[in-house]
Formats: C-alpha cells, sequence, structure tokens
C-alpha cells in the first residue's frame, strides 16, 4: 500500500482500535482462479512471542473452499476499512484565496499481513463463536446468548463451520487525514465532515481529523 510517511500510522494499539472498531475485514488471497477475497468479522487477540503483531480469528462455512488453503507458504491479507469520506475544496484556504484546490477523499486503513491455520475442534469454535456473540449483542436491550438455542442445534451448526487464525506478522495503517496541509485546512475538514446530515462514516473521521488536530497542537 502506498503511504506518505505523514499519513503512517504505525502504533499498534491505535491498529488494533480501529480492527476492533470496523471487524468486518476482507480476507485476500491467492485461490485456484486467481486473487479471491471472503468478508469476515474477526476477533483480533494480544499479541504473542509467535504473532508479534497479534492474531486475528474468525470462522467460515465448511463449504467454503478458504479453509482448505490454509497451511501453504503464501501470505493472506485482511484489509480493515475504517471511518471514510469526500473531502470538498470548500473547506481549503486556499480556495478562498486562488481556487486552485481539488477535491480528494480521506480515509483510515489497516492491512493485516499473516499466514493462514485453519482450526476444526469444536471446542475451540464455540469459545470463539461465544466471544463474538457477547461482543456484537452487547449494545441489545436482551443479548442473545448462544446459551438461548437449544444444545443440540449449536452442536450441529459448529460441525457445519472451521475456524481460522491468522497469527500477524506484519501491520499496515494508513490515516489520509490531511496531515499534509495546514492545521487551519484540517481543523475545516473536521467541522464539515461533523455538520453531515447523515451520522455514520463522514462523522466518524471528521472527529478523527480533531482528535489528530488535537494531538498534533
Amino acid at each position: 500500500m502506498y503511504t506518505p510517511a505523514s499519513f503512517r500510522e504505525e502504533r499498534l494499539d491505535v491498529l488494533h482500535g480501529l480492527m476492533a472498531a470496523h471487524p468486518l475485514g476482507a480476507l485476500v488471497r491467492h485461490g485456484e482462479d486467481g486473487l479471491c477475497a471472503d468478508h469476515l468479522p474477526f476477533e483480533i487477540a494480544a499479541p504473542t512471542r509467535e504473532a508479534p503483531f497479534g492474531i486475528l480469528r474468525a470462522h467460515v462455512a465448511r463449504a467454503n473452499p478458504l479453509w482448505r488453503a490454509a497451511g501453504g507458504s503464501a501470505d493472506c491479507m485482511v484489509i480493515f476499512q475504517g471511518p471514510h469520506a469526500y473531502i470538498t475544496p470548500a473547506w481549503y484556504a486556499e480556495k478562498q484565496r486562488s481556487g486552485k484546490e481539488v477535491p480528494t477523499y480521506n480515509y483510515a486503513v489497516v492491512h493485516a499481513h499473516g499466514p493462514l491455520r485453519a482450526i476444526d475442534d469444536a471446542a475451540w469454535l464455540l469459545g470463539l463463536v461465544e466471544r463474538l456473540t457477547a461482543r456484537h449483542e452487547a449494545a441489545q436491550a436482551a443479548p442473545w446468548q448462544v446459551g438461548d438455542a437449544p444444545a443440540g442445534y449449536i452442536d450441529k451448526l459448529l460441525k457445519a463451520i472451521v475456524g481460522i487464525e491468522i497469527p500477524l506478522a506484519r501491520l499496515e495503517g494508513k490515516w489520509k487525514l490531511g496531515q499534509n496541509r495546514s492545521m487551519q485546512d484540517q481543523a475545516s475538514m473536521a467541522h464539515g465532515l461533523a455538520q453531515d446530515p447523515e451520522p455514520g462514516a463522514a462523522q466518524a473521521l471528521g472527529a478523527l481529523i480533531a482528535a489528530n488536530v488535537k494531538s498534533a497542537s
């Protein structure tokens, strides 16, 4: 990934934070027919000696050929897309002075690299499913739990999935937040994005830019 120095993010806690906040990753690998991608919700586990950048865990349908490709020598890559939004040149000071500005698109993204492993173990899978469920149900008024379904039904479904694990050997973070522009322009971008009438990625990006401006000042 092309990453100018001003956009490079290398702090592990910040990279993990984006991955945890945006857990649906695009796992890209070389398949029999060329490049292929699977979109999966991941769990990010803490670093270990073997995996200095953490461990990604997820599960796929047993019918998915992804897990059968595990164990090879080639690494895979998982892309996590954070906040992103269009940036109008109207927010730049130079636009008012000379008009010599053009639009751009700002975003934060993480590329995670490592070898793919398959884990076909019912206890491991149950633990993963329970953790993922607890996390994603936490905001519900009455959180659903795996134990709410009949045990036999859960056992049957666990047989239909296979776990995957990626010990991370490398993380690339790109935070394109306008760091190459003046503090005034960055503050103007953050303000403009915060005014977006639709809550979502634009407002989240604005908050990210505002936090970056605050930390840099």
